[in-house]
Order: structure tokens, then sequence, then C-alpha cells
């Protein structure tokens, strides 16, 4: 393979993660937001609240994407697979 195709899949395998992350680095900012609001409407600055709904949303959402994550990387390296 030459150094153009090499180039190409390392762009293209940069923008996959990122896509495939996306979703999920995603929802724990919005839900960050979310509980920074709250706590400071409440005054509460409890550190277990800053951190617990991040790592349930997270955990959920990697459990419901999972299945698309793995596609997607699986697809690309068949697709490495095949032009090598």
């Amino acid at each position: 393979m030459d150094v153009d195709g090499l180039t190409r899949l390392a762009q293209e395998a940069l923008v996959l993660s990122l896509l495939v992350s996306l979703p999920v680095v995603g929802l724990a900012a919005l839900v960050g937001l979310l509980v920074a609001v709250l706590q400071a409407a409440t005054q509460i600055q409890d550190i277990t609240l800053a951190h617990l709904p991040r790592l349930v949303v997270v955990a959920v959402a990697l459990a419901v994407l999972g299945p698309w994550m793995g596609g997607q990387i699986a697809a690309f390296a068949v697709e490495v697979l095949r032009a090598g």
C-alpha cells in the first residue's frame, strides 16, 4: 500500500474514533452540565452527586450504543484488511 492510501486510512480511523466516541462523551457532558446547574441552584456540593449520574449515563449509553460502535469499528477493520 502506498503512502496516500495509508494517510487516507489513518484519517478515516481518526474520524471514526471521533464519531464513535462523540455520543457517549456528549451525553456525559450534558449530564454534567445539568448536575452542575442543579448543584448551583440547590447549593448542594456533594462530590457523589457530581459523578454518579454521569457514571450511570455513560454505562447505559455504552450498553445501548455498544453494538453500533462495535459494528462501525468492525466494518472499518474489514475495509482496512481488504485494502492491504
